[in-house]
């Protein structure tokens, strides 16, 4: 990591955890460990066999194999990674983002070994995690709602009649799911049966239920997510907003905050809604709300992760708060008031994140294999998170994302010359990457102006690719 920002210590001399397990792999681990050594926790890091070489097992003092490449035989095994927890000694499991992060059953079971799960209560990663249950307990709490359908149910006939009745054009989407996965994009009746029949079975095999619903879909929405901060005793507060509209696949690749070409009024007014309504369940820990943003309609509520989110890091750099250490103190039990004592009254300049990814930059297909050079730019205001170093090998088995770059300025247009600066003076050989579409990206006129939206991608690819095809899944 490169130009680390100055973060507030968010424990002081409060008392937290003397050791923790990070269930997880790559920059996430590596950041987990770096927040937790600043605290005065031990880690102990868990590693596939794919990953025995990447820097943050060679750096970690207590690592332990957790078992074959496959997700499932090591990342996911939950029987493994509880007697690995067990048999060190910790007190805690963080389980960073994917994986079992969001998993009820994980941390329930994590609780019931006697330890502290690193994230919400089982109950609200359940409750949460199912879209549709969220969307009626958000809906009773008066979150804004767009038009959407409830679990589609009977036959396919029928099914079919509950979907269209969100309206055209709509999106089915899996009710267990996440990450963009199985959501199919229907224009008109006579598409409805077939997009089911494929998004159930993505739903199935992607989540292991295969039940839907649908919603309206926006032509070109704005995807705008608020983090939330919460301790255990029913507070909450919001440490303002992240624009994450530019996407491919439904998977964010660009990131910032604060969201640019909205007025702050409005924005502050969602994010202390979203954080009444927290406080008013009792949510805990850490979490971020998900909405749409369409110019005419306002925020619609898209859904809430329950989890440290991959683009944490611009909102620390707006703030200055160090999020992972807070989240780490929340769930040892900690108020909120000790954690974050001082929460900033506004943004603190503009910062921007994109994630290199080891993929075709035009299509987006993977591109694992050898890093033979790996020379992530630097620079003024520049901080890198990755989990990979030069002569490491990226595997096909995990999420091909190689390293993050986040780049701070007074203004938006200063962080976007930063970070057209950082990747411009990369160097990465031995796979693709999508550093081209993220420079087009970056230079592209509607970016710039601040006129995102979660189709710009599409555009981007239209207008700057080589043989002008589009990406296979936008």
């Amino acid at each position: 990591m490169a130009g680390k920002p100055a973060l507030k210590s968010t424990t002081g001399d409060l008392t937290v955890f003397k050791k923790i397990l990070v269930a997880n792999r790559g920059a996430v681990a590596a950041r987990v460990i770096r927040a937790a050594t600043q605290m005065g926790i031990d880690c102990t890091v868990i590693y596939s066999e794919a990953d025995a070489d990447l820097p943050y097992v060679r750096q970690a003092e207590e690592k332990i194999c957790i078992g074959a490449p496959a997700a499932a035989d090591s990342y996911l095994n939950m029987d493994k990674i509880l007697a690995v927890a067990q048999s060190a000694g910790v007190d805690a499991i963080h389980p960073g983002y994917g994986f079992l992060s969001e998993n009820a059953e994980f941390a329930a079971r994590v609780q019931r070994a006697g330890l502290v799960f690193i994230g919400p209560s089982p109950h609200w990663i359940e409750s949460m995690g199912h879209k549709t249950r969220a969307r009626e307990l958000m809906a009773r709490h008066d979150m804004p709602m767009c038009r959407s359908s409830g679990i589609l149910q009977g036959t396919a006939e029928q099914q079919c009649h509950q979907a269209a009745s969100a309206g055209f054009p709509l999106l089915i989407k899996p009710a267990a799911g996440g990450g963009g996965i199985g959501m199919i994009a229907v224009h008109e009746a006579s598409a409805l049966p077939a997009a089911l029949e494929q998004a159930t079975s993505l739903a199935q095999r992607s989540f292991g239920n295969s039940q839907l619903y649908a919603e309206r879909l926006f032509a070109q929405p704005r995807h705008i997510e608020f983090q939330i901060m919460a301790d255990n005793f029913g507070n909450a507060m919001h440490l303002f907003e992240r624009d994450c509209s530019i996407q491919r696949r439904h998977q964010k690749v660009i990131e910032e905050a604060g969201a640019p070409a909205i007025d702050r009024a409005t924005l502050v007014s969602m994010a202390d809604s979203a954080v009444r309504i927290m406080e008013n369940v009792k949510y805990n820990n850490i979490g971020t709300v998900e909405t749409l943003y369409d110019q005419q309609t306002g925020f619609s509520f898209l859904e809430m992760n329950t989890r440290l989110q991959v683009e944490h890091g611009v909102t620390e750099a707006v703030t200055g708060i160090d999020i992972v250490q807070s989240q780490i103190a929340l769930a040892a039990g900690k108020h909120l008031h000790e954690v974050i004592p001082n929460r900033p009254q506004a943004p603190d300049g503009h910062a921007i994140q994109v994630r290199i990814y080891a993929e075709d930059p035009w299509r987006f297909t993977p591109s694992p294999g050898l890093l033979s050079v790996f020379r992530l730019g630097q620079g003024a205001g520049i901080r890198i998170e990755t989990g990979y170093a030069e002569g490491t090998r990226v595997s096909p088995f995990y999420d091909p994302m190689i390293a993050k770059v986040i780049a701070h300025g007074v203004t938006r247009h200063q962080a976007i010359e930063r970070l057209r600066s950082a990747l411009s003076d990369s160097v990465i050989k031995g796979i693709k990457t999508n550093i081209p579409f993220l420079l087009a990206a970056l230079e592209y006129p509607d970016f710039c102006q601040g006129q995102v939206h979660t189709q710009l991608a599409q555009d981007i690819v239209r207008q700057a690719a080589p043989d002008r095809k589009r990406p296979l899944a936008a």
